[in-house]
């Protein structure tokens, strides 16, 4: 079923000839109201587990968000499985599966049980305001996991889940994922292939005041660089015996990436660097320290950074031109440098312009606007993306707020119903197709 990747403006108006919708069946227009008859209830549950920390290295506080949410998924007629991740370093995933029709759409919920806050975070607690909703993990990705549980609500109660065929993945290591991340993995990218679409419950996108549809997120990957050079009296810089020195030559690298790697939907940022004799990079690779004198010539520099892309042949392509770049060393240095791709990027496709096509019919049905397409250079990279390859999917599926990884994150709690309502219509409508017909 997977589409080719296609360029991401030649969809952007895909949407605008998509033929007339119908009005809401019986049973939509039921889940419509089920999930706005909820609302008090999906906050409550937002309230219950925010209240539990569950930082990615917080184990118990993971496994007791996942604890919580299983007599939700059990009490819908799902499988609940704790997939234990202490292999990997970190506390496990959640996965709880629907069987459906045979022959129906196979979709794949995705959504993650940790926070960035720790249990030595500050900012703690659970505070309403109305319509709005201060605490850790409120809108990354707690909301999302509330929107997801009211959507299959509504659905269970509207009689459209018993013929859907559902995995929901909870992945309890989305902000810090463990290591081998192959085996942290694992067991999402075997959803991934089973399915045949992915819905991703992170934040929803907002643009002014618009929402908007996200069907495509880049890549995260990070490199490390090292120089080296002849160490001497400061006097000798730039003579044939002394060469140029360490910090030159890394700023000789770094200002080229600067001016000849810039390409649409690619950046590479300088995370942080050191120089001097000697630097060292420290073990975790999240500092270096560094002396030295201003009349000796530096024997090494280290920097750390990321790198974003929109395809995998943009990663690849941009990797290689980086390599040649450190290659061409100034006299009298050395460099290496070191790249990781980690999370894959979600390229726009065929198929995931069809799914926003069918998403906003939907809106059109519920008086809504129609989702324009979410830049993908303004969103980071998300759990979606390793099942990107095999399947068709749209992100940004959870609710609306700001602040996602900081103190004050908030959730807007009514976009909860309008994405649960969204979400259940288009599941009912897809587990009616047969997409291998």
């Amino acid at each position: 079923m997977r589409a080719r990747v296609v360029a991401f403006a030649a969809g952007v108006a895909a949407f605008a000839a998509a033929p007339a919708a119908a009005q809401l069946q019986p049973e939509e227009q039921a889940i419509v109201a089920t999930v706005e008859d909820g609302f008090e209830s999906d906050v409550a549950l937002l309230e219950k587990i925010t209240l539990i920390n569950s930082g990615s290295h917080n184990h118990a506080g993971v496994k007791a968000v996942a604890d919580a949410l299983i007599p939700e998924f059990e009490a819908l007629g799902f499988t609940t499985e704790w997939i234990d991740q202490s292999a990997n370093g970190r506390a496990g995933h959640l996965f709880a599966r629907h069987e459906g029709a045979a022959g129906t759409t196979k979709m794949l919920l995705i959504g993650h049980l940790d926070t960035v806050f720790e249990p030595d975070s500050p900012f703690t607690g659970f505070v309403r305001e109305g319509d709005t909703a201060v605490g850790p993990g409120t809108l990354d990705d707690k909301g999302g996991i509330v929107v997801i549980i009211a959507a299959l609500r509504a659905m269970k109660q509207a009689g459209t889940l018993d013929d859907a065929n559902i995995v929901v993945a909870l992945t309890g290591d989305e902000e810090d994922a463990g290591e081998p991340l192959e085996a942290a993995r694992k067991d999402l990218v075997e959803a991934g292939k089973w399915s045949d679409v992915a819905l991703g419950f992170e934040g929803l996108s907002i643009r002014d005041g618009k929402d908007m549809g996200v069907i495509a997120r880049r890549s995260s990957g990070g490199w490390t660089l090292t120089t080296s050079a002849r160490s001497g009296h400061s006097s000798g810089i730039f003579s044939e015996y002394a060469g140029y020195g360490a910090i030159y030559e890394m700023a000789r690298i770094l200002d080229t990436f600067r001016r000849e790697l810039a390409e649409e939907d690619l950046t590479y940022n300088v995370g942080f660097m050191a120089g001097g004799t000697p630097a060292h990079l420290s073990e975790d690779g999240l500092s270096a320290t560094t002396s030295g004198k201003t009349n000796i010539i530096p024997s090494t520099a280290v920097a750390r950074g990321d790198l974003r892309a929109l395809t995998q042949e943009q990663n690849e392509r941009v990797a290689e031109k980086m390599r040649a770049i450190v290659a061409d060393h100034l006299p009298g240095t050395e460099a290496q440098i070191a790249i990781e791709f980690r999370y894959p990027p979600m390229a726009p496709t065929d198929g995931n312009h069809a799914l926003l096509d069918k998403l906003n019919l939907i809106n059109a049905d519920l008086g809504r606007e129609a989702m324009q397409p979410y830049p993908p250079s303004l969103r980071g990279a998300a759990d979606i993306s390793f099942v990107a390859p095999y399947t068709d999917g749209l992100a940004g599926m959870g609710p609306a707020g700001t602040g996602s990884h900081a103190e004050g994150e908030t959730i807007e709690l009514r976009s909860i119903i309008r994405q649960a309502q969204r979400t259940a219509i288009l599941m009912s409508r897809l587990s009616q197709e047969r997409p291998d017909d």
